[in-house]
């Protein structure tokens, strides 16, 4: 949560950005977590080939305020139905979780349902993905 450190600033949203699966192409999570830096977010980026009970912790133990993924090998749906249970259970439900990448339009509606509020497929704007996430981390 953005919370008001007592001289009037915002604590910045802190953004875990992760690369999941054998999905070696991290180019694009690179200039995401750039835009994101330069948008004044806090990024940790987790790097590549994370498992989702990686993803877990490292969102947990970083308190982050959104679970962002970059996919591109095709892998999404599958790691996203193991990762959401994780997420709940390590009590992150009520957390902005948004992903990106290779994301054919007939996965969003599934990608939804999971709790993903973002999707944001590979030909999307930095600008709309730094809005989307300002309008809805809390």
């Amino acid at each position: 949560m953005n919370q008001n450190n007592g001289a009037g600033a915002r604590k910045p949203i802190r953004v875990v950005l992760a690369k999941p699966g054998l999905d070696g192409h991290d180019q694009g999570a690179k200039v995401v977590a750039r835009a994101l830096m330069e948008a004044g977010f806090e990024v940790i980026y987790t790097g590549l080939r994370q498992t989702p009970e990686a993803i877990a912790r490292i969102a947990l133990d970083e308190d982050a305020d959104v679970v962002a993924l970059s996919s591109m090998a095709g892998s999404h749906l599958p790691i996203c139905r193991k990762l959401a249970p994780l997420l709940q259970q390590a009590g992150l439900a009520d957390k902005l979780w948004i992903i990106g990448g290779n994301l054919p339009a007939q996965d969003h509606d599934a990608l939804r349902a999971l709790g993903f509020r973002g999707i944001f497929p590979s030909s999307s704007r930095l600008g709309d993905i730094v809005n989307f996430i300002r309008t809805n981390a809390s």
